[in-house]
């Protein structure tokens, strides 16, 4: 399997680089920015699995990049580092979502102590779940396609497979549309109609059999998005 993607935004190069290189060096792929407001676009349109967030940047601030990380990707983790390390700061990271918060200066092993314990604690990505248990049937995502106990089959397009993958990686979670259009879609949902997102969920549950008017599986929750209820059998997870 595929080592994790760590996006760094730190405006110190020479922070920057050492944490980059020593990343590199464990085996993983890593994304990086010296600016906060060009850290926020790339945290809400690119795909990754963990964000080293330094506070104090240029052009949009840490903590903002963070509350807006959360609002959409609420299980994202996150480690801020700062050179902040009154009490009061870290707390207030770790009241705005931060899963773990480091003190500059710190040392390669210590930060790479930090992110493997927090990906150890994070929820499994969708993209590694490759098929899925389902009421009548199983959706084989390497395949594309959605196989009923009947011998039917529905065909799935690549988009309705990282979507019907996100949702059921969290399910029991209502998950927003803006959520969706950053991690499914991968574009900054800022602005941009959710109508698409609304037709894909539909078509969905058509390939899923999951009636509309009474859906079983792919759940609408008023003023907050959609959710995937269907909780398998003991023996199926």
């Amino acid at each position: 399997m595929m080592r994790p993607t760590v996006l760094t935004i730190e405006d110190d190069a020479a922070i920057r680089r050492g944490m980059v290189d020593a990343l590199r060096f464990a085996g993983f792929t890593v994304l990086q920015s010296g600016r906060g407001d060009e850290g926020l676009t790339m945290a809400l349109e690119q795909d990754f699995d963990l964000l080293l967030l330094d506070l104090v940047l240029p052009g949009t601030d840490g903590l903002e990049i963070l509350q807006r990380v959360r609002e959409i990707r609420p299980t994202l983790p996150v480690i801020i580092l700062s050179a902040r390390g009154e009490e009061d700061d870290r707390v207030a990271g770790l009241k705005c979502g931060a899963d773990d918060y480091v003190v500059k200066p710190f040392s390669v092993k210590e930060l790479l102590a930090r992110v493997e314990a927090v990906l150890r604690r994070s929820p499994q990505r969708p993209l590694d779940v490759e098929t899925l248990a389902l009421a009548e049937g199983c959706a084989d995502f390497a395949r594309r396609e959605i196989r009923f106990t009947d011998g039917g089959r529905s065909e799935l397009s690549e988009r309705e497979v990282e979507l019907l993958r996100y949702l059921a990686a969290h399910r029991g979670r209502a998950v927003s549309r803006d959520e969706l259009l950053a991690n499914v879609w991968r574009i900054n949902p800022q602005g941009l109609p959710t109508r698409t997102i609304d037709m894909h969920v539909a078509r969905l549950r058509e390939k899923l059999r999951d009636n509309p008017d009474d859906p079983q599986v792919l759940l609408t929750v008023r003023g907050k998005g959609y959710m995937f209820a269907w909780q398998p059998p003991e023996g199926l997870r």
